[in-house]
């Protein structure tokens, strides 16, 4: 490993650290101050602070199957970490190691709920839109991939994206 992919992977390594720290601490702070209170209004009829123990996965799906989100969030990161190592050092691919760090953060985060508690802290609920409550590492994932999706579908060529998953077509002769 050469000394710039070597820095590039520590700071993702550092990010991904600090990210599912933040995750972890709002998730503390949301069981300490809501839990076992009313939701508290952040703004009246559009956002407010709920605390939710999710026993599923997103939208509340697969309730109760914690052994299968498990495995399958462990099966997710280790893909993802797979790919962030052979992800190109260059310039042009830092968005997409700090877009991968954030999915493996918020991936990180939940797993670390799910084990530790059993079901993953969830506590923002935008009310307007009656959009079902989430929590940091939800939007870590959520910006994250949307944010990748883009990029993939109007920055990126197909070249780059051969490049990035270390996926190379025969050439026709």
């Amino acid at each position: 490993m050469n000394k710039q992919r070597g820095r590039i992977l520590c700071l993702d390594f550092i990010l991904i650290a600090a990210l599912t720290a933040f995750d972890q601490l709002t998730k503390h702070l949301a069981t300490v101050r809501l839990k076992g209170n009313i939701a508290y209004p952040i703004i009246k009829d559009v956002l407010e602070l709920q605390y939710l123990e999710n026993r599923g996965s997103a939208f509340g799906m697969l309730q109760g199957q914690k052994w299968f989100l498990l495995v399958t969030g462990i099966v997710f990161i280790a893909v993802l970490v797979f790919l962030l190592i052979r992800l190109p050092v260059q310039k042009r691919y830092r968005i997409v190691h700090i877009l991968i760090a954030g999915i493996i953060a918020g991936g990180l985060g939940n797993l670390i709920d799910r084990i530790r508690l059993g079901y993953v802290v969830d506590f923002i609920s935008f009310v307007l839109i009656h959009y079902p409550i989430f929590n940091v590492a939800d939007s870590y994932v959520v910006v994250s991939a949307i944010t990748a999706f883009i990029l993939f579908l109007f920055v990126y060529r197909d070249e780059d994206l051969e490049q990035i998953i270390g996926f190379h077509r025969k050439q026709k002769e």
